[in-house]
């Protein structure tokens, strides 16, 4: 654990320079970095074709989409984030972590922009590889930039807004650099045009946070979420789940009614 959080401080270290660079200098930083990610055929959905599918955690269906958490996988579909696409996501921080954890958990590399807060730890419980994940937390000025260059060589882009809202010509040019570089942008946190997919993520209950005079002391153990997703080619869908840990890795499940007698392991979340 240490060793994994050493790797995401030193990452935050190295990127958070950005905002004192030029554009310029921004861009040739990226793109050097860029050049030291491993090549897409050793990412989540590309293998060599005499690499077994097994071998590689991903089936032969999955070519052209980056993986969910399975008890999402139900909301969306091709039942993953397509390449080439862009989805908004919104509401509970759970969701984006929980799509980080299993595109980096594959295999994937990713990158997030803009979201100094993001939640490390439960995201490594979540099961995320935090050597395969680049964190800037300031982009500078010009955030939506820094995720077009970071699409030509990542499997996933995570943009934080910042409450703002890109213009349509703009998020239509970004839109073609995805399609055409074969990655997946994920928007959060403002406005943007066009998106695929919109996901969003309710808190609508607890485990382990007291009842009655004790409501709201103790450990949380379990989080109940509500996952709406709406899309141009599909009717809305919503389902509920439950995020609780299982030998020490919090697990997405179909929401289930826990039995009297049955404790849960504590979170850190």
């Amino acid at each position: 654990m240490a060793e994994v959080a050493d790797s995401g401080q030193a990452g935050l270290a190295e990127l958070a320079g950005l905002a004192g660079l030029s554009r310029q200098d921004r861009l040739e930083h990226l793109r050097r970095r860029m050049a030291a990610v491993p090549a897409r055929g050793e990412s989540v959905a590309a293998r060599p074709p005499s690499q077994p599918a097994e071998a590689a955690g991903v089936s032969r269906s999955s070519a052209g989409v980056l993986p969910v958490p399975p008890a999402l996988a139900s909301l969306l579909p091709r039942g993953g984030l397509a390449r080439g696409s862009v989805v908004s996501v919104s509401g509970a921080g759970s969701l984006l972590l929980g799509l980080l954890a299993s595109v980096t958990e594959s295999g994937g590399h990713a990158a997030v922009i803009g979201l100094p807060r993001l939640g490390l730890l439960a995201a490594i419980e979540m099961g995320a590889e935090l050597g395969r994940l680049a964190l800037i937390p300031d982009p500078g000025p010009d955030p939506v930039e820094v995720a077009a260059v970071l699409l030509d060589g990542l499997d996933l882009v995570v943009l934080g807004l910042g409450g703002l809202a890109v213009p349509p010509s703009r998020a239509r040019a970004v839109v073609a650099r995805a399609r055409s570089k074969g990655s997946t942008l994920v928007v959060t946190d403002g406005h943007w045009d066009g998106a695929e997919i919109r996901l969003e993520a309710r808190v609508c209950g607890y485990d382990g946070m007291g009842q009655g005079a004790e409501l709201g002391r103790g450990r949380l153990r379990a989080l109940r979420l509500a996952v709406s997703a709406r899309g141009r080619a599909f009717q809305p869908r919503t389902t509920r789940l439950d995020l609780r840990p299982v030998r020490g890795r919090v697990e997405w499940t179909a929401e289930t009614v826990r039995r009297p007698g049955m404790l849960p392991d504590a979170v850190s979340w």
